[in-house]
């Protein structure tokens, strides 16, 4: 155990204040809850001067990186605290009795809305350590929702999830809500502890598909299993077809490699692997272009899984170098570009498909379009999947469709890197690039996997809660008898 970890005793109680909360926060108006996570917000902003210093000491990162990812992260608080009052997110539905209901018997009164899940727990990541970490999307998402949360966090920057936790849990205090609402531990055992422990209801987990994984099966296997909404892994393809190399082979080259190594390539959405045309010139302009230097990657543990990747790559017959990579047993490891021919990827797929967490990415190379098609058929699931191209190229009417069913995100002459907050956006995906591919964990939909549905049948008005009252006293959209009624 190190000076972070926090013992049994001290999980176990944890987690009975955290079901305590669960059950205050729930009944708070939503108005509060709204004005709490903007406390939040402007707390975070004002101690931004004390944060980044300390997320650069512990992760590597550059400051300007941090700062952008911290005013990320109130970004989303805020935008979750404008949605609430709306209530659109609760779903309310009426359906009033019905003595001639065609269904052949009588209708019930009927009144079905989204309510807070419970007691969550948050798995924060390592290489947002703003964003996706302590106060990031989980933690907004699962506040929004009416849930107290409990965060574990990453060893990779224990100081700064301290420092960041006694921000969040002041201005929560300062807001008037429930003690014990949000709450950090720390230790891989803590973590499973906490995962197992009844009183959680939900958990949310971003990393590796190895720790997601045997994080998924222990929520499974428990006694009542639980929801896990796991980000695992991506390799995030992009294809360029013929005529899209044609028009801009040199743009591609440069734009490819600024998404492979922003961040030195430690971000969930970096494409991984480029198909391009055998006779295009993007294979030379790219082992013409300058990478980045060597840069520290997050922590020991991402370094050393990166470098096994890239060995891994490496090692299959048929791959060879495209540019840097001139030393990867120094300190820091440098960006690689590998290239390949798509008989060889098909032959390899497992191996080459496979993620490389960190500045590198592999090229393959194809002599016929028709190819992508097949090599779509037989991709894992992804969190994203890239299509450059031309608006009547006639390849993409068949390539779309393909990559939409195993990507949760599909792009059009755009790259992957830079996941906007918004209304529309989807950070999901079928497994392995997630465990719920029903699910977001980026955007305001990321609401409704902290939530769950309850219909009341026949209950007395006064009894009911305020968004399935007659009166709407919350003012909120709300669908009556099939029919959606606007405030």
């Amino acid at each position: 155990m190190t000076m972070h970890d926090t013992s049994d005793d001290t999980v176990d109680q944890i987690i009975d204040r955290a079901v305590r909360a669960s059950e205050q926060w729930k009944r708070t108006a939503i108005a509060d809850r709204s004005r709490a996570l903007i406390a939040v917000a402007d707390a975070l902003d004002e101690q931004a001067d004390e944060l980044v210093p300390i997320a650069q000491r512990e992760t590597h990162l550059a400051e300007a990186r941090l700062r952008g990812e911290l005013r990320r992260t109130t970004f989303q608080l805020r935008m979750f605290a404008e949605m609430l009052p709306e209530g659109l997110w609760l779903d309310a539905r009426i359906d009033h009795a019905d003595a001639e209901w065609p269904m052949g018997a009588p209708r019930p009164d009927l009144r079905r809305q989204l309510e807070p899940i419970g007691a969550t727990l948050v798995f924060a990541a390592s290489n947002f350590p703003f964003a996706f970490s302590v106060a990031g999307g989980d933690t907004a998402s699962a506040l929004a929702a009416g849930n107290a949360v409990v965060l574990k966090a990453h060893h990779g920057h224990p100081d700064l999830s301290d420092a960041t936790a006694a921000v969040v849990i002041d201005a929560l205090a300062a807001a008037g809500a429930p003690e014990g609402l949000f709450q950090t531990i720390h230790g891989t055992e803590a973590g499973v502890r906490a995962l197992r422990a009844p009183g959680i209801k939900a958990a949310a987990f971003t990393g590796s598909v190895r720790g997601g994984r045997a994080l998924f099966d222990i929520a499974a296997s428990r006694p009542e299993p639980i929801p896990f909404y796991g980000e695992l892994g991506s390799t995030n393809p992009a294809f360029v077809t013929r005529r899209a190399a044609e028009r801009d082979a040199a743009g591609i080259a440069r734009d490819f490699v600024a998404s492979v190594t922003g961040s030195a390539g430690q971000l969930c959405t970096k494409p991984g692997v480029l198909f391009v045309p055998a006779e295009s010139s993007i294979v030379a302009e790219l082992g013409a272009q300058q990478l980045p230097p060597a840069t520290p990657l997050l922590n020991g543990g991402i370094e050393s899984g990166f470098r096994e990747s890239v060995a891994s790559t490496q090692a299959v017959s048929g791959v060879r170098t495209l540019a840097g990579g001139a030393d990867q047993d120094a300190e820091a490891p440098s960006p690689v570009l590998f290239t390949t021919s798509s008989e060889t990827l098909r032959a390899e797929m497992d191996t080459l498909m496979s993620e490389m967490f960190g500045p590198a990415a592999l090229v393959v190379t194809y002599d016929d379009e028709s190819e992508l098609l097949e090599i779509a058929d037989r991709l894992e699931g992804q969190l994203t999947a890239t299509v450059i191209g031309e608006d009547d190229d006639a390849i993409a009417v068949d390539l779309l469709p393909k990559l939409s069913e195993r990507a949760g995100r599909v792009l059009w002459n755009q790259w992957p890197t830079g996941v906007s907050v918004t209304w529309a956006q989807q950070h999901g995906g079928p497994y392995p690039a997630t465990t719920a591919v029903g699910t977001t964990s980026v955007g305001m939909a990321a609401i409704t996997r902290f939530l769950r549905p309850v219909a009341y049948q026949n209950v007395p008005d006064a009894l009911l809660p305020q968004a399935l009252q007659e009166a709407n006293p919350l003012g909120i959209a709300r669908r009556v008898d099939g029919i959606l009624i606007l405030p």
